[in-house]
């Protein structure tokens, strides 16, 4: 059984986010902590695989929060779960050891896929003692799979969806909605379809460009990068 500590400042949203990981099989919620002093003194009674950590909390940020849990050597990996969009943030999470990076407001679905992949990460180590390249490639890679992964309403398919991950992890900043047309080869139509849909499953971070005049441009970022 995989041990979860959920952390979040608003009650109800920790509630919300408990009661996703009990339906997912082998995970179990040991507590729910709501800010980062809370969740230190249950790190360290031990016993916790998996934080579930928001960024928001009212006595430090949860990437400071993170970079301290790593400080005082604790060896529970960290899933953002956040409504933080901004790339500073995403890259800084990854640096400090993130797993995932889960950007609110997200459905079921979309926790459940990351909660499995890591599952999935945790029995491929555990079967392994000593690993070639194909393994560490492997292992490296069942996160990445995890983020296209979760179902796509009708009418969108997963190569489409693939294609567009594959685009917005190669560049080096986030694109629009005409600039992944343009590299992917897709309608703008279609590219804006699926970027909506990505967005909204927590699979991208949108951020807003704002120029002198009109209304703001859309630029999106693979989330999980």
């Amino acid at each position: 059984m995989i041990e979860v500590l959920v952390v979040d400042d608003d009650f109800r949203v920790a509630e919300i986010n408990a009661a996703y990981v009990a339906r997912v099989p082998g995970f179990h919620v040991v507590a729910k902590a709501h800010n980062a002093a809370q969740a230190l003194a249950m790190l360290e009674r031990g016993g916790i695989d998996l934080v579930l950590l928001d960024h928001y909390l009212p006595d430090e940020t949860g990437l400071s929060l993170v970079r301290r849990i790593r400080q005082q050597g604790h060896l529970t990996d960290v899933i953002m779960v956040t409504a933080a969009r901004d790339i500073a943030t995403v890259q800084t999470a990854m640096r400090y050891g993130a797993l995932q990076y889960l950007v609110k407001p997200f459905a079921f679905p979309a926790l459940r896929v990351k909660l499995e992949a890591y599952a999935q990460l945790r029995r491929t180590l555990d079967d392994a003692e000593e690993a070639g390249q194909d393994q560490v490639d492997r292992i490296f890679g069942t996160l990445r799979t995890a983020a296209t992964a979760a179902p796509l309403p009708k009418g969108h398919s997963a190569p489409t969806a693939e294609l567009i991950r594959q685009v917005l992890s190669a560049a080096a900043c986030p694109l629009s909605a005409h600039e992944v047309a343009e590299r992917s080869g897709l309608s703008r139509s279609t590219a804006q379809r699926y970027l909506k849909r990505l967005e909204e499953s927590g699979r991208l971070s949108l951020t807003l460009r704002y120029g002198e005049t009109g209304r703001p441009e859309h630029r999106y970022a693979w989330a999980a990068r």
